[in-house]
């Protein structure tokens, strides 16, 4: 598993498909919104590349993007929603997620924009926990 600053490794006891719905279904319990999932393996085959099962889940809450984009010196963290967590299937046939430890980013940000990374990264993560049972 990978961990660093910025990015988090973990494994999922579950295969791709049933990971994703996992988290959509927990991320909607706590009234996270889920504008898009991509399905980068079937993009992909349709360039002729073929990959292992890769989509990344989307996911918003509005408490936290509303005190980041209602003042215009927030605005500068929107590129950094909605938040995603990326789920996918390694050579080994395990599954994994992964995803950004955003308030690990947050030095020099406008204050009110820090806190709302941080409050969203952190929500994100406890998503995450109760889908994998670990984090």
């Amino acid at each position: 598993m990978i961990s660093n600053r910025f990015i988090i490794e973990q494994l999922s006891p579950y295969d791709v498909a049933t990971t994703v719905e996992k988290l959509i279904e927990v991320a909607g319990q706590k009234e996270w919104q889920n504008p898009a999932t991509h399905n980068l393996q079937k993009s992909l085959e349709k360039s002729g590349k073929n990959v292992e099962p890769v989509q990344v889940v989307e996911i918003c809450k509005s408490d936290y993007s509303g005190k980041m984009l209602e003042k215009s010196d927030e605005r500068i963290v929107s590129i950094m929603m909605p938040c995603r967590i990326s789920v996918y299937q390694k050579e080994d046939g395990k599954t994994y997620i992964a995803l950004l430890d955003m308030s690990a980013m947050t030095s020099g940000l406008p204050e009110v924009a820090a806190a709302a990374i941080k409050e969203a990264s952190d929500e994100s993560f406890e998503i995450v926990r109760t889908v994998i049972g670990q984090f």
